[in-house]
C-alpha cells in the first residue's frame, strides 16, 4: 500500500465501526511505520535481495546514482536474486532429505548426509554471489558511493 493511502485507510475504515482490530498496529500510531519507512532503517523481512523492499530503487536514492549505474546494478540485482531463489529451492529440497531419512524406521545416515551436503553447497554458491555481486558493485560506484554504501551495510539500514 502506498504510504500516503495509510491515514485515509484508517479513517475510512474507523467510521465504519471496525475498532482498533482493523488498524496496522497499536492505535494512535502507524505501527512502526516511521522506523521502517521513513529513514530510520529498514527491517530484512521485508524481502528483497538486499534486505529493503525496492533496493534498486532504495540504493538509487541514497547512493545518487546516475542512469548508467542504476541499469548496471539492476543486472547485479538480478543476479543475485536469481541465485538466492536457487538456494531457497535447494533449502527445501534440503529439508526434504532430512525427512525422508528420518521416516524409515532406521535414521538413514546418507540421505541425512546428502541433505547437509546440498546445504553447504548451496551456502557456498550463496556466498560466492554475494561476493561477486559486492565486487561489481564496487568498480561500479565513486569513492564517496562506497563510502555511503559501506555506512548503510554497517548501521543495518542494507542487509545482505
Amino acid at each position: 500500500m502506498y504510504p500516503g493511502m495509510l491515514s485515509w485507510w484508517k479513517h475510512a475504515h474507523s467510521r465504519r465501526g471496525c475498532g482498533t482490530h482493523a488498524q496496522w498496529g497499536a492505535p494512535g500510531h502507524l505501527g512502526g511505520f516511521e522506523t521502517r519507512y521513513a529513514g530510520g532503517g529498514f527491517d530484512e523481512d521485508l524481502g528483497g535481495s538486499f534486505g529493503v523492499r525496492r533496493p534498486l530503487r532504495f540504493l538509487a536514492y541514497k547512493l545518487e546514482l546516475d542512469e548508467s549505474q542504476m541499469s548496471e546494478l539492476a543486472r547485479i540485482l538480478d543476479e543475485l536474486k536469481t541465485e538466492r531463489a536457487q538456494a531457497a529451492v535447494d533449502q527445501r529440497r534440503t529439508l526434504s532429505a532430512f525427512a525422508d531419512a528420518v521416516t524409515a524406521d532406521q535414521f538413514d545416515a546418507t540421505k541425512a548426509g546428502e541433505g547437509a551436503a546440498l546445504r553447504t553447497q548451496a551456502a557456498q554458491r550463496l556466498r560466492d554471489a554475494v561476493v561477486k555481486a559486492l565486487g561489481r558493485i564496487h568498480a561500479l560506484l565513486n569513492a564517496e558511493q562506497r563510502e555511503k554504501l559501506a555506512y548503510l551495510i554497517r548501521t543495518g539500514t542494507l542487509a545482505l
